[in-house]
């Protein structure tokens, strides 16, 4: 028993020394997440479209690198592409510092704005599979589940830590301060990395690297289900600051924080679920879950209620992915399930880079009070999506 506990803290420790380029990462996308759509709205006077165009940049990009990320773990490993990314992520600490010192210079700021946004998705695209094929690589595809569930506490347990100090950090040192500290973090992420050891896996032949289309096409129903749920999380992400000043709240990245806590608190407590409920059904309860946090948003009053409804939201969201991903991986065979995988991420990296300029045209067009029941509507439609699959199956 005692060697048994043994080798799963050694286990533990050693996943940890991989999915830390996961929190480095997702901790530096969590620095600005809350700080930058405040600063392009107030600080530079553009219109909430911009700001939510800018910052979905980031995921445009991410969606362009996941395949070429692919293509490096393949053929290379994926240490190159983790030194990669964090030597972009240090890379756009230097360019936020430039968006700070032309701030007086609002299209030059901006445009710095934008250059920081792509570099920060071509890192995040780098960066976002590479620790756990690392890991895999390393440890064996039977710990794939554990392993994707520790990179998962990692992402957005950086997120939430990241968001509420960024807003800290801003306000006591401005975006110099917060630049030089991306610089350090990247490259401290980039000097650990050199100290591992690289791993290669075997090569995909042309014949399975031409069919990951057609195993798009299979896991569409359940990716499509997941961009949808996924919007509201993206809402909160990109506009919840706005949301925030426009009632005079304050502290409003303390949402993301509360959002983040309560997802990895549902990862952590329901992780069995899955597998005593099945994908589908915890799917179904996961997305009305989200219906329901987003709802209590949109009708609070008070900053408190909209910290409750957040972290409901967190807590809904937190299974969406794993739940769905298992129905997906089920509708192809096991020597396809790393293509499946990989097209089935795909549809978040959408999710998330149509939200800015969406919800930003909807808090232009209607006013910021509307972003949220227009989330809930589009929820409302992954749960309806995610009903028909489970009716869907059961004939």
């Amino acid at each position: 028993m005692d060697a048994t506990i043994g080798q799963s803290k050694n286990f533990s420790y050693s996943v940890i020394s991989y999915v830390f380029f996961t929190f480095i990462g997702y901790f530096i996308i969590g620095l600005s997440l809350s700080v930058l759509p405040i600063f392009i709205s107030k600080g530079l006077g553009f219109s909430m479209l911009v700001a939510g165009i800018v910052i979905s940049l980031q995921y445009i990009m991410t969606f362009l690198m996941r395949a070429y990320s692919g293509k490096i773990i393949d053929s290379k490993g994926p240490k190159p592409a983790v030194l990669a990314s964090m030597l972009s992520f240090a890379f756009t600490g230097v360019v936020l510092i430039m968006v700070y010192y032309f701030r007086f210079s609002p299209i030059i700021s901006l445009l710095f704005l934008i250059i920081t946004r792509l570099f920060t998705g071509g890192a995040e695209g780098m960066v976002g599979a590479s620790p756990i094929n690392w890991a895999i690589m390393t440890f064996g595809e039977k710990y794939t589940a554990k392993i994707i569930s520790y990179n998962g506490v990692a992402c957005y347990g950086a997120l939430a830590l990241g968001a509420s100090l960024g807003v800290t950090i801003v306000k006591n040192f401005n975006f110099y301060g917060l630049g030089i500290l991306i610089v350090i973090l990247g490259l401290i992420g980039f000097f650990v990395a050199r100290t591992k050891e690289n791993r290669t896996g075997k090569h995909s032949s042309e014949e399975e690297q031409k069919s990951f289309w057609n195993v798009l096409g299979k896991v569409a129903p359940f990716g499509l289900c997941l961009a949808l749920g996924g919007l509201g999380f993206a809402t909160i992400s990109t506009f919840i600051t706005l949301y925030y000043d426009y009632y005079h709240w304050q502290n409003g990245a303390m949402c993301l924080s509360v959002f983040g806590i309560l997802f990895v608190a549902g990862r952590l407590v329901f992780s069995n679920a899955i597998n005593r409920f099945g994908g589908i059904n915890v799917a179904i309860a996961s997305l009305a879950v989200e219906t329901l946090g987003l709802t209590i948003i949109s009708l609070s009053y008070h900053p408190y209620f909209a910290l409750i409804g957040a972290g409901i939201t967190g807590l809904g969201f937190s299974l969406i992915f794993p739940a769905l991903g298992v129905m997906a991986m089920k509708t192809v065979p096991s020597s396809n399930q790393g293509s499946a995988l990989a097209g089935y991420g795909l549809f978040i990296d959408i999710s998330l880079g149509i939200t800015g300029p969406l919800i930003g045209g909807v808090a232009d067009a209607f006013g910021l009070p509307y972003i949220f029941p227009f989330s809930i509507g589009i929820v409302m439609l992954g749960l309806a999506l995610a009903y028909y699959l489970k009716t869907n199956q059961s004939k």
